[in-house]
């Protein structure tokens, strides 16, 4: 009973955040749209993007690298979450990281935190900061869409392996939270890149669509 209760829970649970899904997903598609006119930045995250594509088509895929990046993220949410590691493993056929504490962001966060872009624009911050790097700027957008294209597309690739981080969630509620994440790190991101609005007025517009999808809802049924 306990079990079917679960399942039912989070059945309902991922129907509920199914709206803010749509909200994040329609807010993205108006901040894309509205940040077309930065063209030199798209040319550039796009031109990055094919260069890894080209590489994850042609080339071995670089699990180990994905794997390291994956467990430490796990590490690091559950250290932002006030737990502890106890143990960490990484190698190309999988890897494993004890934690003292788990929540549904730990066990998911290595799904929509592109970890490698992150740690790029710290190295592109640092360099710009000591190094006066900004005369590069479009090397630092290319090297975006080459590492975000990396967390999109191995993910994406792993997925397709039962992974136990989603049977912890279920399939249904992991599914929405990692697209609702997915969606959420561009919102707040891409405003600060293109400089054409800021990550308030975009997570505003998430808020704005969810409560026009929730209100078409209302009025459809």
């Amino acid at each position: 009973m306990s079990h079917l209760f679960q399942l039912l829970w989070r059945i309902l649970f991922g129907l509920a955040l199914l709206p803010w899904c749509v909200g994040a997903t329609w807010a993205l598609v108006v901040l894309i749209r509205l940040s077309v006119g930065s063209s030199l930045f798209w040319v550039s995250v796009l031109g990055g993007a094919a260069a890894w594509l080209v590489v994850f088509l042609m080339l071995p895929k670089p699990l180990w690298i994905y794997v390291v990046g994956h467990e430490l993220t796990h590490a690091l949410s559950a250290w932002v979450c006030g737990g502890r590691v106890k143990s960490f493993r990484a190698t190309s056929n999988g890897g494993s990281v004890v934690v003292s504490k788990s929540n549904a962001f730990i066990v998911l966060a290595p799904y929509f935190i592109p970890l490698y872009a992150l740690l790029w624009a710290a190295f592109w911050g640092l360099g710009s900061h000591f190094g006066h790097w900004q005369a590069y700027q479009p090397w630092f957008h290319f090297g975006l869409g080459v590492t975000y294209s990396f967390h999109v597309t191995l993910t994406v690739h792993i997925l397709r392996v039962k992974q136990p981080d989603i049977d912890v969630e279920g399939w249904i509620v992991s599914g929405v939270l990692i697209w609702l994440g997915n969606v959420l790190v561009l919102l707040v991101t891409l405003p600060w890149l293109t400089g054409r609005t800021t990550p308030w007025t975009a997570l505003g517009w998430w808020f704005n669509r969810t409560a026009r999808f929730l209100m078409w809802l209302g009025s459809a049924f």
